[in-house]
């Protein structure tokens, strides 16, 4: 069977989130200047608390069933814990959580090799992006920013259908968006139980860019592993004989 399609992860995969993730303090500190723009009178300590609080909350009910709420929704909830009664989908939510977007955009970078290897495939395979997020308008707005968003026959974001990787869900949605069944694809990506052993789990074939050691990968046994992105176009040669 040929292959049809390619799916890749996002972040650490196509796009770098650098400084050891250290966006998440301003970030969140862009979002709360936003809310106090909006005339939202509270400490950002107190804020700051409050939201901890919201996110723990939900991903403490969420994980069990791979549930990816909108990000929206952790800021209308600490809001909510605070006294302020804002709807998830309300323009005050949802202008912090695009600042809060603004902000971690700025410690994101295209990966050296993206752009090329995308320009590559891009007519050969059908390409598309699953990626675990909450905030989806992010992701669109990054490959928007770096002139990739065209290369995509679809983008699937965690928060916009509400399941997150290793889901089956999430690739299933992108594969029938796709219109190619899993034997069909294969998966690319630097986490083994979202990029590998999910992907796996619903037929797809894997290829593991190694970014950092993980023990787990052997258990796990992705089809190919690279280092790198510029080695994914040969690393798929040998995986369509495989097939």
């Amino acid at each position: 069977m040929p292959l049809k399609a390619v799916l890749f992860d996002m972040f650490d995969t196509l796009m770098l989130i650098e400084k050891d993730h250290m966006f998440y303090s301003p970030s969140l500190k862009r979002a709360y200047r936003s809310l106090v723009d909006s005339g939202v009178d509270v400490s950002f300590v107190d804020f700051r608390q409050a939201y901890i609080k919201a996110r723990d909350a939900l991903y403490a009910a969420a994980d069990p069933t791979l549930e990816e709420p909108h990000f929206n929704v952790r800021i209308a909830d600490a809001l909510q814990s605070l006294g302020f009664k804002f709807a998830a989908d309300s323009p005050v939510v949802s202008k912090a959580t695009l600042a809060f977007c603004e902000e971690f955009m700025k410690y994101v970078r295209i990966d050296d090799d993206t752009e090329t290897v995308l320009r590559k495939l891009h007519g050969r395979y059908r390409l598309g992006v699953v990626s675990n997020f909450a905030i989806p308008e992010c992701v669109h707005k990054l490959l928007e920013q770096h002139d990739l968003a065209g290369l995509f026959d679809v983008v699937v974001v965690s928060a916009t259908v509400n399941k997150r990787k290793p889901s089956p869900e999430i690739y299933q949605k992108a594969l029938k968006k796709l219109g190619v069944t899993a034997e069909e694809a294969v998966f690319v990506g630097d986490t083994v139980d979202a990029d590998v052993a999910g992907p796996k789990s619903v037929g797809m074939k894997t290829v593991f860019i190694e970014r950092r050691v993980q023990k787990e990968v052997e258990q796990a046994c992705p089809d190919q592993t690279i280092k790198r992105l510029s080695e994914l176009p040969e690393a798929l040669e040998r995986t369509c004989k495989d097939i």
